[in-house]
């Protein structure tokens, strides 16, 4: 289909849609509250592994619970590195490569009251890795497991102590546990005593969830709003707003139109035409480098068009991406790969990403395609959603863009969340209908999020994220090297061979990076717009 159609659609019900009347009880919080419009369209989930992606992590994930590593959020100059949460160090077992001990903080409790430990460890992992567990909860495995798939189990050392087991030597494993967060046991159990099904126990638990973050949650309305009120108990350095009021607007002139009004503080994405606008209002707008990668994820099955690596490099060469970027007031950065050069993991690969329409058609000319015979790709796209950017207008760009050298371009348009999911089932999957590509965004502090997940055939939807079940034994040789590194120099030197073999295959239509954007209302005091794809809720106040 075509999107023309479907954005005045939903632009027109934007200018009717009842926002003031959602947002009406906000205007009359306490002093200290921060009012953020998101660009999901419901609330993340609370029970302790959120969906809708990473916008789940960054607004009711790492606000509400801490996970044994974090990152470090607290700086706009450096790139985000993975630091103690609650471990405060961890080491992989000299002599078994497949056993990490982990040290835990003393002295922090769960919202509740209850004790954090390493019994509270392993039924945090258990909810998610061993079916056999009272607790365990298939929605959040999807959430979870994909994340971190080389970790079995967990076993208590001492009350201050915890190993963690892996399948294999992995590396990566510290980065991959800034994912799994830690929920409380006592207060699971005194729900479940309630509950008639562990479900049902896991269902209440998300109406007053209990973690260990520097917020609590106090109150919840699926698709309308959640506030979070400041954990004066937390054990590090405490919130200095309030309270936090999250409210879904997932279309950006909505989003806009809430800031300019003054019926939210905060908003993610705003619409790049509106930026004149926020600016003569005098509000703040925001954006960093971040390792994000806004692609189309190529299907590698053989009735793909994308299963020949020169229709992929043609694509590659035939987008416009600065373009793409005047089209959104500059906020993006053209894509040249998961990493830009320099970067440690870069690598200098042989094939150069850049504009080269000619390069393009040759290229498809050589894969026997034509003017009598067009390319014609169906991809899988969102409405909005975490790190989606402007998906409407910026895939509308590449559609018309990609005309020029014989590509053309239908989408199946799907809510975020459903897209997500569908993310995880793969190409082969009923839930793709026929895409031969598939447009989620992602991040790439992470090697394994960035991509270890996309380029190992064992991680072939629904195990991960490698949707396009690409199987390659050379791209499984490389990421196995990585993996199995764990001298930092030489780990980067074996990513930096990976992701150039991944640029020289085409293995993902690179278009662009995002910068994150936020406006704000110049009330906000404090805010760090970090190296990353998420925030510190701790640092910004109002005034």
């Amino acid at each position: 289909m075509r999107l023309t159609s479907l954005r005045r659609a939903l632009l027109t019900a934007a200018a009717i849609l009842p926002l003031a009347g959602l947002l009406l009880a906000t205007g009359a919080m306490a002093q200290g509250t921060i009012r953020i419009g998101m660009t999901a369209a419901d609330i993340p989930l609370t029970h302790g592994q959120p969906d809708q992606g990473f916008e789940g992590n960054r607004f009711t994930g790492i606000p509400l619970y801490d996970a044994l590593t974090a990152w470090d959020l607290s700086s706009a100059d450096r790139a985000s590195t993975v630091i103690p949460g609650l471990s405060t160090e961890w080491a992989v077992d000299a002599t078994d490569r497949n056993r990490w001990t982990f040290r835990l903080r003393p002295g922090v409790t769960f919202h509740d009251g209850s004790p954090f430990n390493a019994d509270a460890v392993v039924w945090n992992v258990r909810k998610v890795l061993d079916r056999d567990a009272p607790h365990y909860d298939s929605r959040q495995v999807g959430l979870t497991a994909s994340r971190m798939p080389t970790l079995r189990r967990a076993e208590k050392v001492d009350d201050l102590t915890v190993a963690l087991i892996t399948s294999e030597p992995d590396s990566l494993l510290p980065i991959n546990l800034t994912n799994l967060f830690m929920a409380s046991p006592t207060q699971w159990e005194r729900l479940r005593a309630a509950a008639p099904t562990a479900e049902a126990a896991w269902n209440a638990f998300a109406a007053t969830p209990s973690g260990t973050g520097p917020f609590r949650l106090t109150r919840f309305v699926p698709r309308e709003r959640a506030e979070m009120t400041r954990n004066d108990n937390y054990w590090g350095t405490k919130a200095r707003a309030e309270r936090i009021v999250l409210l879904p607007i997932p279309e950006a002139n909505a989003r806009t139109a809430a800031l300019l009004s003054g019926q939210v503080d905060w908003i993610e994405a705003p619409a790049p035409d509106l930026v004149p606008q926020l600016r003569a209002r005098n509000m703040v707008i925001t954006q960093n480098a971040q390792p994000h990668v806004w692609p189309w994820q190529p299907c590698f099955l053989p009735s793909s068009p994308l299963s020949d690596v020169r229709v992929r490099r043609a694509i590659n060469l035939g987008i416009d991406r600065e373009g793409l970027r005047t089209l959104l007031g500059g906020f993006m950065q053209p894509a040249v790969g998961t990493v830009p050069p320099g970067h440690p993991w870069w690598g200098n690969p042989s094939f150069n990403i850049r504009t080269d329409k000619a390069e393009a058609r040759r290229l498809l000319a050589e894969a026997g395609y034509g003017p009598n015979r067009p390319v014609t790709l169906r991809v899988q796209i969102s409405t909005s959603g975490s790190g989606q950017m402007q998906p409407l207008s910026m895939n509308e760009f590449l559609q018309q863009d990609l005309k020029s050298i014989g590509v053309n371009v239908e989408f199946d348009v799907v809510e975020w969340n459903t897209l997500f999911g569908n993310w995880r089932r793969g190409c082969q999957d009923a839930s793709a209908r026929g895409a031969h590509a598939i447009n989620v965004s992602y991040a790439a502090m992470d090697p394994f999020f960035a991509m270890v997940r996309f380029y190992d055939s064992k991680m072939a939807s629904p195990v991960s994220n490698n949707w396009g079940q690409f199987n390659d034994p050379r791209f499984d040789a490389l990421v196995a090297e990585a993996r199995t590194t764990f001298e930092p120099a030489a780990r980067d030197a074996a990513l930096a061979r990976l992701q150039a073999a991944g640029v020289e295959e085409a293995l993902m239509i690179f278009i662009a990076h995002d910068v994150s954007p936020r406006a704000m209302s110049p009330r906000i005091q404090g805010y760090v717009q970090p190296q990353s794809w998420f925030v510190d809720l701790r640092l910004p106040s109002i005034r």
